[in-house]
C-alpha cells in the first residue's frame, strides 16, 4: 500500500523564510491569474527556468543533485539485463564477422601447409580466392557430415569452435530479450488561428447560446484554476464562432477536418524523425476516446500515406486519458509475436469538436474548461538492429482496472436531464484515482525501486499487521483494551520512487491531480515541472499529455536534465476507472 489516496494542494515557497534567507528566486509554475492577456493577445510558449526549485516545509532548497548517488551504491541497482541487452547486437554483429575471419584464416593456412609451409608460394589471384571458399564449402559439408554422422573428428581449431558457441549464446539471449524500441516521437503543435485565451473561451462558451449566466461564471473559475495558458488550442469548427455572423461547426465533416490537421502532421513528423519509411509499418494503433468514425482513423492514416495492405490495424476508443500506454502495450504484444521483427506506429489523440457539452449540469461543464486539441505518434521497433539509433527503450508497462461500481461511473458519457450528451465526472474519482494508482505503483514499485526501499516496505507490511493482530488478540476485557489502545498504530510506509526513477511524466488532468500526487509520492516541484508546463501550454490533451511531457524533458527542462541512462516513468488514468504507467530508459 503505497499511496493512501489523491488529494490536492499547493505548497507555497515564496515566502518561506529559508528562501528568503537565503536570497534566491523561486519561480513556480505560472498560474493563470498571473497571466491573463487581453481577449485577442496570446502568450509564447513557456520554457524552464533554470531557478526551478522547491524548498520544503522543514528543510533546505532541493535540486535535481540532491539525488545523486554514488557510483558504488548504484551497481545493486542497475539492470544488468538491459545493459548488456543494449550492446548485445554490436557484440553478436562483430562476433560474425570474427567468426568467418577465423574460419578464412584455418583454410588459408592449410593452403599454406599443403604449399609447404611456405606464404610466398601461395599468390593473390582469383584462383587462390575460388581455392579458399571451395576449401570452406568443403569444410561446411564436412561438418553437416560430422553433425549427422557424430564423428569424432575435430574439424575447426579450438578459437572457432569457442567463437562459435559465444555467438550461439549471445543469439539466444537477444531472442530471450526481445525489447521493445521508441526510434521517435512528435506532437501536434496547433497553428496560430487555433489558440485562445481564457477570456476567448468563454466568449465561445457564452455564443454558444445555451449556457446559463450561473454555468458560465463556473467555467470561468474552473478555467482561472485550471493551470492552463492564455495560448491554448481549440478546433477552427468552434473558434470559428468568434467570427461575426458564424455559428459553430460540430459536423462530421468539421471533427474529420479536426482529425485530419492533427493526425496526418504528427504521422508525418514521426516518420521523418525515425527516417522510417509507410511502407515498413506493420502494426498501426489508434487511440481516440470519444470520436470513433466510419471509415476508422487508422483507415485513414491507411489510406493517406500508403501503408501496406497486410498493415496489423487497431482502432481504440472509449478508454479515455490512460489510451495511450495501452496503445503502446498493445503494439509491444503485437511486435514481440513477430519472428523476424517489425515496426509499429502508435498514433494518440482525442477530437474536440463533435464532444462540446450544451447543457448546464456542473457535473458535465469540466470538459469544456480543460481538455484542448493535441495530439502525439510514435514510432516503436523491436529490430535489434534499431537499438542503436533508438531514442529510448521501453522497459516496464503496467496496467489497473477498476472492477466497482464507483470505478466504472466516475467517468461516464451519457445525456443530462435535458438530453444533452456530454461526459459526467462523479465525486468518487479522487478517491477512485487514489486506489488505482496505489495498486499500479505497488505492481510496478519491485521493477524499479532499489532492494532498501523495497525492504523498508516490507518491514512496515510485516509492522502493521503484527500490530493489528496484538490488537485483535487483547480485545476481551478491560485491562486489555487498555493496553491495546497503547499501541502504536503505524502508518503504510511510501516508498521514495524518487531513488529509482529520474524524471515523472504524470498526466496532466489538472492543477489538482499533478497537486496530489506531487504531495503523496514526495516529489519535488522540478519532477512535476514538465506535467504542470505541459497544462500550462497546451491544456489537458488527453491520452498525449504524458508525449508532451516527455517532449519538455528532452528539449526544454534545465532543473532536472535528461542524460542518457536515466530512467522515465509515465503515468496517465483512463476512464472505466484506470492508471497506466510505463517506464522508459534514455539510450
Amino acid at each position: 500500500r503505497l499511496l493512501p489516496g489523491i488529494s490536492s494542494g499547493r505548497r507555497s515557497i515564496e515566502s518561506h523564510p529559508q528562501a528568503q534567507q537565503a536570497e534566491i528566486k523561486i519561480i513556480m509554475p505560472p498560474r493563470v491569474e498571473d497571466h491573463i492577456a487581453s481577449s485577442g493577445g496570446g502568450m509564447r510558449r513557456v520554457d524552464s527556468e533554470a531557478s526551478f526549485v522547491s524548498v520544503p516545509e522543514d528543510g533546505p532548497v532541493k535540486d535535481y543533485r540532491d539525488y545523486r548517488v554514488r557510483k558504488s551504491s548504484l551497481i545493486g541497482m542497475v539492470n544488468w539485463t538491459h545493459v548488456f541487452g543494449t550492446y548485445l547486437p554490436l557484440l553478436l554483429t562483430m562476433g560474425v564477422f570474427v567468426l568467418i575471419g577465423l574460419v578464412i584464416w584455418q583454410v588459408v593456412i592449410d593452403i599454406v601447409d599443403k604449399a609447404g609451409g611456405d606464404a610466398a608460394n601461395v599468390l593473390f589471384s582469383l584462383d587462390t580466392v575460388t581455392l579458399v571458399f571451395t576449401a570452406i564449402k568443403d569444410l561446411l559439408l564436412r561438418v553437416v557430415d560430422q553433425f549427422f554422422h557424430i564423428r569424432k573428428e575435430a574439424l575447426f581449431s579450438p578459437a572457432v569452435e569457442t567463437t562459435a558457441v559465444v555467438l550461439v549464446v549471445m543469439a539466444w539471449l537477444l531472442r530471450m530479450d526481445n525489447p521493445i524500441y521508441l526510434l521517435s516521437f512528435a506532437t501536434f503543435k496547433a497553428p496560430d488561428s487555433w489558440k485562445v485565451s481564457q477570456a476567448q473561451i468563454v466568449e465561445m462558451m457564452r455564443r454558444q447560446e445555451c449556457f446559463t449566466e450561473d454555468s458560465i461564471g463556473f467555467m470561468q473559475r474552473l478555467l482561472e484554476r485550471s493551470g492552463t495558458g492564455q495560448s491554448t488550442a481549440w478546433p477552427p469548427g468552434i473558434v470559428q464562432c468568434l467570427e461575426d455572423g458564424k455559428k459553430t461547426d460540430r459536423s462530421m465533416g468539421a471533427s474529420r477536418k479536426e482529425a485530419e490537421t492533427v493526425i496526418f502532421d504528427i504521422v508525418e513528423n514521426a516518420l521523418r524523425k525515425a527516417n522510417v519509411g509507410p511502407k515498413e509499418i506493420d502494426v498501426l494503433v489508434i487511440n481516440c476516446s470519444l470520436f470513433s468514425p466510419t471509415p476508422s482513423l487508422c483507415a485513414m492514416v491507411i489510406s493517406k500515406f500508403g501503408l501496406r495492405g497486410d498493415v496489423l490495424s487497431y482502432n481504440l476508443s472509449g478508454m479515455g486519458c490512460g489510451a495511450s500506454l495501452i496503445s503502446v502495450d498493445l503494439a509491444k504484444n503485437l511486435l514481440q509475436r513477430r519472428r523476424s521483427g517489425g515496426k509499429a506506429l502508435v498514433v494518440s489523440t482525442e477530437i474536440i469538436t463533435p464532444n462540446l457539452y450544451h447543457g448546464n449540469e456542473r457535473g458535465f461543464l469540466l470538459q469544456n474548461t480543460l481538455f484542448r486539441c493535441g495530439g502525439a505518434a510514435m514510432v516503436l521497433s523491436n529490430k535489434w538492429s534499431d537499438g542503436r539509433r533508438a531514442w529510448y527503450k521501453l522497459l516496464h508497462t503496467v496496467r489497473v482496472q477498476g472492477t466497482s461500481e464507483d470505478s466504472y461511473n466516475c467517468v461516464y458519457e451519457t445525456e443530462d436531464k435535458d438530453g444533452e450528451r456530454g461526459v459526467r465526472l462523479s465525486k468518487e474519482i479522487v478517491k477512485v484515482a487514489g486506489k488505482c494508482m496505489e495498486k499500479n505503483m505497488t505492481m510496478l514499485g519491485p521493477y524499479v525501486l532499489p532492494l532498501s526501499e523495497q525492504f523498508k516496505v516490507v518491514i512496515s507490511l510485516i509492522a502493521r499487521f503484527a500490530t493489528k493482530s496484538l490488537k485483535k488478540t487483547l480485545g476481551g476485557g478491560a485491562a486489555n483494551e487498555k493496553m491495546a489502545e497503547k499501541i502504536p498504530n503505524i502508518r503504510p510506509y511510501v516508498p521514495d520512487f524518487k531513488r529509482g526513477i529520474d524524471h515523472f511524466c504524470i498526466h496532466a488532468g489538472g492543477r489538482a491531480v499533478i497537486d496530489g500526487i506531487e504531495k503523496n509520492m514526495k516529489l519535488e516541484l522540478f519532477h512535476t515541472e514538465p506535467s504542470r508546463m505541459a497544462l500550462l501550454n497546451y491544456g489537458n490533451t488527453s491520452s498525449s499529455s504524458i508525449w508532451y511531457e516527455l517532449e519538455y524533458i528532452q528539449e526544454h527542462q534545465k532543473t532536472n536534465p535528461l542524460k542518457k541512462g536515466h530512467r522515465i516513468m509515465q503515468v496517465a488514468f483512463g476512464s472505466g476507472f484506470k492508471c497506466t504507467s510505463g517506464v522508459w530508459l534514455k539510450l
